[in-house]
């Protein structure tokens, strides 16, 4: 039942070329930087990943993009990743946006053996219908398109059928986590990492604090350790490596 390893170069150690891997994280938070860098270190290439977006400000899944490890991507935002906008344009790295509400419903669906399922976003759309550019040519013509898909009449309403996904491996972020692989994630943390952790055969969980087994209330607990196979205990200091992808303040005095 203990399954921590020693380090995050160890967890990984298995990941193979042209592994499939989910990865949990919203923008740059709860981004499990730690083992994408060990992944990094490790040269391993040829990567599908699923994730809402592939890093940013040169850190998470932008560690491994720079570095030409990733072939494919299926997510739901580009947003100011202008070398993930770069290589997509540009023929290197094939695409599959998707809407972010679907993206997560397509992994939870697949942690919970539910093979496809029925959604109306994007009835109606490219994403129904077909055309959206999955890999451009590199000449301003699209290589390969996406298919069109199912749709069905339920009710009165249309429906576009969407597949579960999973992977071979999955990768995430907690704040807290026991050695059996219970996971407490900290606030928008949560977002896509507990989905990310459910797709994947395989799933490696870098956590901030590793407490031992009953510490954590199980009412408190957000993923079961029988989704994890593997627990990392990150040092202070990569504990502390969190960055802010957008920085506001306020200047001067705040009115009411």
């Amino acid at each position: 039942m203990d399954k921590v390893v020693a380090s995050a170069a160890d967890a990984v150690a298995d990941v193979p070329d042209g592994a499939s891997l989910a990865v949990g994280g919203f923008g740059l938070s709860g981004v499990p930087g730690a083992l994408i860098q060990a992944l990094h270190e490790a040269r391993v290439t040829g990567l599908d990943v699923v994730s809402n977006n592939c890093g940013a400000m040169e850190a998470g899944l932008a560690v491994l993009l720079a570095a030409g490890r990733i072939s494919r991507v299926t997510g739901s935002y580009i947003g100011g990743n202008k070398e993930f906008a770069r290589q997509y344009l540009g023929g290197e790295i094939e695409l599959e946006l998707i809407p972010q509400g679907t993206l997560a419903e397509r992994l939870r669906a697949g942690g919970c053996g539910i093979p496809a399922f029925y959604t109306p976003a994007g009835v109606g759309t490219q994403v129904a219908d077909g055309g959206l550019p999955w890999r451009y040519d590199g000449q301003g013509g699209v290589a390969v398109a996406s298919p069109a898909k199912e749709v069905r009449e339920f009710d009165g309403a249309a429906y576009v059928l969407e597949r579960g996904i999973t992977t071979d491996f999955a990768l995430v972020r907690a704040a807290r986590g026991d050695r059996h692989g219970n996971l407490v994630f900290n606030k928008s943390a949560r977002n896509f990492n507990p989905l990310a952790a459910m797709a994947g055969r395989i799933t490696i969980a870098e956590v901030e604090e590793l407490v031992e087994p009953g510490a954590i209330d199980p009412d408190q607990v957000h993923l079961p350790g029988i989704f994890v196979q593997r627990v990392v205990a990150l040092s202070p200091e990569q504990a502390a490596d969190k960055k802010i992808e957008n920085v506001t303040v306020t200047s001067g005095e705040v009115r009411a």
